[in-house]
């Protein structure tokens, strides 16, 4: 089975679109999202009804539960918390009820997903070696998926020593010997100095991950971010992925 794994959407359209266009052309058999469909972006409602309808699995993220009120808006700060609370006087009951269906973490065969980390699924950042380790060792599945962080990454153990870190593009992994933690990489809002939308192919039978981007028009988000009055800096980081 074929599998793309997106996370981090944060309401930006046009980058979710130019994602799901390139998974179509990769004739892939499922689609996962590791949470926070919503948050700093400008339409989050259109996000979540085409998250909906695409994906097969979904979390929730800190920004999901927190504009469904499961989170204290208080707990986050400036750019955030401003759009944190855009967001809830926005978001549509249909899609606030189809986010109250989602957890943070998540459980298929031979896999275990976290929008977090496995320490906890809803704030944890694995940006770390020890981090990432402590996640591993704190899992049984072959394959750990987190999100949270906005940054791609890939990394291996086995048994002995933790090998990978960051997964630019075009990263290939050969999953057969070890485990292995990996983030896709965020769909709407990249932290790693790549500002093109991030994406992550999965095959499961040959044991082969594969870490994709996608440019999508950043100034179309940008247009969007400012017409409805959320704060400039969240559009003027997406052009430098940070």
């Amino acid at each position: 089975m074929r599998i793309a794994v997106i996370s981090d959407i944060h309401a930006n359209l046009p980058a979710l679109e130019a994602v799901l266009a390139d998974v179509e052309r990769e004739s892939t058999d499922e689609l996962w999202c590791l949470g926070d469909v919503v948050g700093y972006g400008p339409q989050p409602n259109e996000c979540v009804d085409l998250t909906r309808e695409r994906t097969s699995l979904s979390l929730c993220g800190n920004h999901d539960l927190a504009v469904l009120g499961a989170i204290d808006v208080s707990d986050f700060t400036g750019d955030a918390g401003a759009a944190a609370r855009w967001t809830t006087s926005v978001l549509g009951e249909t899609q606030a009820g189809w986010l109250r269906g989602l957890s943070p973490s998540a459980e298929r065969e031979g896999c275990e997903l976290y929008h977090g980390s496995p320490r906890d699924a809803v704030w944890d950042y694995v940006l770390s070696e020890q981090v990432a380790l402590i996640s591993i060792l704190e899992t049984t599945a072959p394959l750990v998926l987190v999100g949270h962080s906005h940054v791609a990454l890939g990394l291996g153990w086995d048994g002995v020593e933790l090998s990978g870190g960051l997964a630019p593009e075009g990263t290939e992994l050969n999953l057969t010997k070890g485990r292995w933690l990996l983030n896709p990489g965020s769909v709407g809002q990249p932290r790693d100095g790549d500002p093109r939308a991030a994406w992550l192919l999965i095959d499961d039978v040959a044991r082969r991950a594969a870490f994709r981007r996608v440019s999508y028009p950043i100034q179309e988000t940008q247009a969007a971010i400012r017409e409805r009055g959320l704060p400039d800096q969240l559009a003027a980081r997406l052009a430098q992925g940070v």
